[in-house]
């Protein structure tokens, strides 16, 4: 049998697993694509028809940090999603072959699978095309040609998904994220500086499993690990509702955890699953760990700053807030607010006791 006519259970089977241990494996799946448990059995289904689907990984203007956190992958494990769920037939940093070799592997996919590989791209697009040449061809004449016939394009990275720390001022390489560059095809946004490193395989395990995107949001990110502020989930959220923060990082509110909010913290304004999924393997997150987050999955996060500084006084403390509200230029109508919500408050308390009174 030829390993590109395998299914992906079969692919499973060759390796020695058993059937039980392929329906875990799908359980797996089922929770890192953000799908409530009762679906699993559509996934294992899906693992028993669907073929492993062939992957071109390209590294543009980038660090690697994405390749890094997909390699580190826990649950599912990173050899599941490699030798049983798509061949990775092109990636700059883990292919063995190199030079005119591994130029001739990408084409050969692009020739022989068309409409049926998935295109994953990391790192920005240098409009200057004396920036960034691969293989003697220019970053946008490569992405372009390996975007033509993709099933789907997935956008890893802030660098991809916006443009990233490249497209910061000045942008000296007018770095581009790839959605300005194409129009024609299916591209899920994937942000993060990088990206959580189940959030990337839960994206691709949707595309395998049924064959089409996941759902999106406005800005074609995954609602299933974009719906939450970070904020939302925060562990420290009760610490934000109270009206305890830390001023700095080494005094006795950050000791005790408090809310980092003051010190900058960005999680009421940035859309991510850290709180939720968290990093290796469900360890920690920047937030959890004494940091605050740096909104790395938004746009332009590089040039939102500065990092670890306050961008608006608030306006008081013990008491919740509104962190929609609360911004430079609108700290007036948080406090306005506020005193709606204490009057409100009072109001009812009154009015309870009255009853109780008249009862």
């Amino acid at each position: 049998m030829k390993k590109d006519t395998e299914t992906i259970y079969q692919s499973v089977l060759r390796r020695n697993f058993t059937r039980r241990e392929f329906v875990k494996m799908c359980a797996v799946l089922t929770a890192s694509m953000g799908l409530d448990y009762s679906q699993n059995n559509t996934v294992v289904k899906a693992m028993e028809v669907s073929k492993r689907v062939p992957v071109i990984w390209l590294q543009l203007q980038d660090c690697t940090g994405c390749s890094e956190s997909f390699i580190r992958s826990s649950h599912p494990k990173i050899e599941s999603v490699l030798f049983d769920m798509i061949s990775l037939e092109y990636t700059e940093a883990l292919s063995a072959a190199s030079g005119h070799q591994i130029e001739e592997a990408r084409k050969h996919v692009i020739e022989n699978y068309p409409g049926e590989y998935v295109l994953a791209v990391e790192g920005s697009i240098p409009i200057h095309d004396e920036y960034l040449m691969i293989g003697g061809v220019s970053a946008k004449q490569t992405l372009l040609e390996s975007a033509k016939h993709a099933k789907a394009i997935l956008a890893y990275g802030s660098c991809s998904s916006w443009g990233g720390i490249p497209a910061a001022y000045p942008n000296p390489t007018g770095a581009k994220p790839i959605t300005d560059l194409i129009k024609d095809k299916p591209i899920v946004r994937v942000p993060g500086c990088p990206p959580i490193a189940e959030v990337m395989t839960g994206v691709i395990a949707h595309l395998i499993t049924f064959g089409t995107i996941p759902e999106l949001d406005h800005h074609g990110r995954p609602k299933a690990f974009y719906r939450h502020r970070v904020h939302d989930k925060c562990n420290r959220r009760a610490y934000f509702d109270a009206g305890l923060f830390a001023e700095s990082f080494d005094d006795e509110g950050a000791k005790q955890g408090y809310c980092l909010y003051k010190m900058g913290c960005k999680g009421p304004t940035t859309y991510n699953s850290c709180a939720e999924m968290r990093w290796n393997g469900g360890v920690s997150y920047p937030i959890q760990s004494g940091n605050p987050c740096i909104g790395c999955s938004e746009s332009n996060f590089w040039d939102n700053g500065p990092f670890y500084t306050r961008m608006a006084e608030i306006p008081a403390t013990q008491t919740t807030i509104n962190p929609e509200m609360v911004g430079a230029g609108i700290v007036g109508a948080a406090a306005v607010g506020i005193a709606v919500h204490a009057g409100v408050t009072a109001f009812q308390k009154h009015k309870d006791s009255s009853k109780e009174g008249d009862e």
